[in-house]
């Protein structure tokens, strides 16, 4: 009977190991300090994001020729109205979705500044998508570095809000325009949260 039970329950048992072993081992990944890299800005200058650690940061990726193109003026007016309570957008130009960034650097910036006085910092032209995806967007898109906001970039105007602390605390996609309330909201909750101590993790190139 003993030995009857034994047989009986042994495949119950193998299975509930291999479930819990695979729990065991499954990569949930951490929240990294996404602001661990350098980056040139549209002038060709290095500029370590980590000196926006402490600030509520809006990163964008943005295009000139994109039908989401006039998302520029918004994200002026949401710049103009925090930046002096501690709020940043930084722009990153990308030319991967039907090549609706072809411009040099220098034409990217007379665009924005000339068409939509855009006075947020602007950064050089980089890929967001595919093999030459910057370090920046890997961690802003892999489940390893941000496993509650990941996923692949879809389209140009993609924004990632990030933290004083510098890990992605909300995502929204293109078609959420910069002044949508959910917008507005989780900026202020953003910039009325408590600041933390910066975490201390080296530039990444």
């Amino acid at each position: 009977m003993k030995r009857g039970l034994v047989l009986l329950l042994t495949p119950a048992v193998i299975m509930a190991t291999l479930v819990l072993a695979s729990c065991g081992t499954e990569a949930k990944g951490e929240p990294v300090n996404i602001l661990r890299h350098v980056m040139k800005d549209i002038e060709g200058n290095d500029v370590n994001l980590s000196d926006y650690l402490g600030k509520v940061v809006l990163i964008v990726n943005v295009a000139s020729k994109c039908g989401f193109t006039d998302q520029y003026a918004a994200l002026e007016t949401l710049y103009t109205k925090y930046k002096d309570r501690g709020f940043v957008i930084l722009g990153f130009p990308s030319n991967d979705f039907l090549r609706q960034e072809p411009g040099t650097d220098q034409e990217i910036k007379a665009f924005c500044t000339l068409t939509y006085g855009v006075s947020f910092p602007m950064f050089s032209k980089i890929a967001v998508i595919g093999k030459n995806k910057a370090p920046l967007y890997k961690d802003l898109t892999e489940k390893e570095t941000n496993p509650n906001f990941s996923g692949g970039i879809k389209w140009n105007f993609t924004k990632f809000l990030i933290g004083k602390d510098g890990t992605v605390i909300d995502r929204f996609a293109p078609t959420t325009k910069p002044d949508a309330e959910k917008v507005i909201a989780s900026i202020e909750k953003a910039l009325s949260a408590p600041d933390k101590d910066a975490p201390k993790q080296p530039p990444q190139p």
